[in-house]
């Protein structure tokens, strides 16, 4: 009798175990910033998307809603100068909510992409729904028109004493763990200057935004 007591205890210690391990691998990661983490709220991660029609809306929907995205330089590094070199940035458009529709960075000159940028600063930055939880939520694949992706091109500065503020804050609400990047790796705050838009979210090509309607859509 007692050794299936202890049985029964060990399987019910060993059942609750396994619940709360897959607790901790199933639920969200909280407290490091952006999109499913920090200041957005649990209830409500992602709004809605905006009606496809509206391609500058769609545009500003995916900048804000983006923690990050791949930016495409031309490299000179030697082995390969001159070719396309691209690299994930983290980024934000500002706080939860109150999305600017510019592009900020915290870059530093130890990164690769930061040397092409010295002698090239025109770039391409690409961000995706794929990376919040729309696209596996409705089955689209990355690659998927359905799953919606933009591309702006323009050039990354280095963002003016004016500006630093708007740019450091819209950064660290969203990814707090910058606040504490070694001062050592001479950190500074950019952005990019958009001048095209190409929007991919359907089906018959990507559709072409300018700067001034992405800039004019009201963020709600």
């Amino acid at each position: 009798m007692a050794a299936r007591t202890r049985w029964s205890a060990r399987a019910l210690l060993a059942a609750l175990l396994a619940s709360a391990l897959l607790a901790l691998l199933v639920s969200p990661a909280r407290g490091r910033g952006g999109r499913d983490h920090g200041d957005w709220d649990e209830a409500s991660r992602l709004p809605p998307l905006p009606p496809r029609e509206d391609a500058a809306r769609v545009a500003r929907f995916v900048t804000h809603v983006c923690d990050w995205g791949a930016l495409a330089t031309i490299s000179t590094l030697a082995a390969v100068r001159g070719r396309p070199f691209s690299d994930v940035l983290s980024l934000s458009d500002g706080p939860p909510g109150a999305g600017s529709g510019v592009p900020y960075f915290y870059l530093s000159p130890l990164q690769l992409s930061v040397s092409n940028l010295q002698e090239n600063p025109y770039a391409t930055l690409t961000m995706t729904l794929a990376q919040t939880n729309f696209c596996k939520k409705h089955g689209f694949d990355p690659q998927s028109p359905l799953c919606a992706h933009i591309m702006l091109s323009g050039t990354v500065t280095k963002v003016n004493e004016t500006e630093v503020d708007i740019a450091k804050h819209s950064l660290f609400i969203r990814h707090p763990e910058m606040k504490t990047w070694p001062s050592s790796h001479n950190w500074f705050f950019a952005k990019l200057n958009i001048t095209n838009i190409w929007v991919l979210d359907y089906f018959g090509g990507p559709k072409i935004v300018t700067p001034e309607e992405y800039y004019n859509v009201t963020v709600q």
